[in-house]
């Protein structure tokens, strides 16, 4: 009788493949929506496990204390504006509808007031594009343009810690304590080099690596993994793909006369 998957643990919800949120220094939000200007300075400049970018403590005139994504730029002592109306500065925080076109933007709300849910990773930045009537055209990190409420806030800027990735780990432990902070499992051990009682793509009978793995929609848990009712596997044929089709398949094209039409036609 075979186990459990990885999949199927993971599901269930136990603190193993839960992410330890009690660690870490707290949400990174815009503050609460309000209709006046709203001042506030940055006091901190602090690092948080569950964040790949900086993070800034604020302490804003209205009262309210919050971390947020620190931009490219900005210090400690520094004064940030949110709300509508705010200077056009690194760090300060507008709807969507008060930005030029082509500004760099990050931490846009996905829906007014949510707090910043897009573009939050270290070094990225998304560019603001065409304005619509109430909506936004916004170039994301991935060249995928996504619309967004007129309404929706972001903050000027590209977020810091833009060279994080260029200096390699080298060794397997700093790659392991790298996957502990966020509890993340390290290393990942394919399908193909598991025992037969653990996976279905595991046996030591053979270790074929080009075997198709289609599986279908109606699978039990334990047996639906790999390609889930794939329509097609292999490699694509035809125009789209660059490939050219078999010899036979080629045809001819049919000469044309002055009218445009078939010269094979009837006489």
């Amino acid at each position: 009788m075979g186990k459990n998957l990885i999949q199927q643990a993971r599901g269930k919800g136990s603190p193993r493949y839960r992410a330890p949120s009690f660690k870490y220094r707290g949400e990174a939000k815009h503050p609460l929506r309000s209709k006046e200007l709203v001042e506030g300075t940055i006091i901190d400049l602090v690092h948080c496990r569950g964040h790949s970018a900086v993070l800034a403590a604020c302490e804003y005139d209205n009262g309210e204390y919050r971390y947020a994504i620190a931009p490219e730029g900005v210090r400690v002592g520094d004064t940030v504006q949110v709300g509508s109306g705010a200077e056009l500065k690194e760090g300060n925080v507008l709807p969507l509808g008060e930005l030029p076109e082509g500004s760099l933007v990050c931490n846009i709300e996905g829906v007014p007031g949510d707090g910043g849910k897009f573009v939050r990773a270290s070094g990225t930045f998304a560019r603001v594009g065409s304005q619509l009537k109430d909506k936004v055209v916004v170039i994301l990190p991935s060249k995928k343009r996504k619309i967004f409420h007129k309404n929706c806030r972001a903050m000027l800027g590209i977020v810091s810690g833009g060279g994080r990735t260029e200096k390699p780990l080298l060794k397997a432990g700093k790659a392991h304590f790298k996957a502990k902070a966020k509890n993340q499992l390290y290393p990942v051990v394919s399908g193909n080099a598991q025992n037969a009682v653990d996976h279905p793509f595991g046996n030591k009978r053979s270790s074929r690596k080009s075997k198709a793995t289609p599986t279908s929609r109606n699978a039990p848990p334990g047996r639906k993994v790999g390609m889930i009712a794939a329509r097609i596997t292999g490699q694509k044929t035809g125009r789209s793909s660059g490939r050219r089709p078999p010899k036979g398949s080629r045809g001819k094209k049919k000469p044309e006369n002055k009218k445009g039409k078939s010269a094979l036609g009837k006489k």
